[in-house]
């Protein structure tokens, strides 16, 4: 039986999805496409950055100053009521269109699918259970128990021992290139999900399978 391992952000949800309340926020449409994907692009560096220096906190941190970095840069000023508003409406982010019918297909199949996610447990179920996906998983994964991030090999090794799944029987979806080559160092099958035409990183790997939608996996794996 083969394990699905679902990277939650930017996979299965959308952090996209938080341009909608930026934009009511701040009144610019354009400003608040900008300022989201700076925030998104600040929150994992800031993951990376703590993983390295071995000087951890929680992913919903790095999202927080990730935010406040995003708004310093585009100077734009929010009160504290504005602040915590968008970031209570992270905690809620849109799912993906795909990615309901995906996962309720996997259940008509042997495959196991788990979240595997850099944010906290508790951030995740609430997450997935608002974005109504929570319960076609069979767990979830945090990497926060190590206190790491992905793409850090302990967090690869850490999911396997957690779900009793063995490397070479393992994929990886995730929407994210870091994590595909991450779990592919770790010797798990990878598939890629090439949201909004992306280019994956020229380091000499390549995913197992790459797709434009969750959609595509059942016959791309044989499930």
């Amino acid at each position: 039986m083969i394990t699905l391992a679902f990277d939650v952000y930017g996979t299965l949800i959308d952090t996209q999805g938080i341009q909608v309340t930026l934009a009511e926020i701040i009144g610019d449409e354009q400003q608040a496409n900008a300022i989201s994907r700076r925030w998104r692009e600040k929150q994992l560096e800031y993951s990376f950055r703590r993983a390295l220096m071995e000087h951890y906190q929680p992913f919903s941190v790095c999202t927080r100053q990730a935010l406040d970095y995003a708004l310093r840069e585009a100077k734009v000023n929010l009160n504290q009521s504005q602040l915590d508003s968008l970031l209570a409406a992270y905690r809620t982010l849109p799912a993906y269109q795909d990615a309901q019918d995906l996962l309720q297909q996997l259940q008509s199949n042997d495959a196991r699918a788990f979240a595997f996610t850099n944010g906290e447990a508790k951030v995740a179920s609430d997450l997935l259970t608002h974005a109504e996906l929570i319960e076609y998983l069979d767990g979830i994964v945090s990497v926060d128990v190590l206190r790491t991030f992905k793409p850090s090999p302990r967090v690869y090794h850490h999911f396997s021992e957690a779900t009793d799944s063995a490397a070479n029987q393992t994929w990886l979806i995730s929407g994210n290139p870091f994590d595909i080559i991450g779990a592919r160092q770790a010797g798990w099958r990878t598939a890629w999900v090439q949201r909004d035409n992306a280019l994956f990183d020229p380091w000499g790997e390549e995913p197992d399978v790459t797709v434009q939608s969750l959609s595509e996996l059942p016959e791309k794996l044989a499930l």
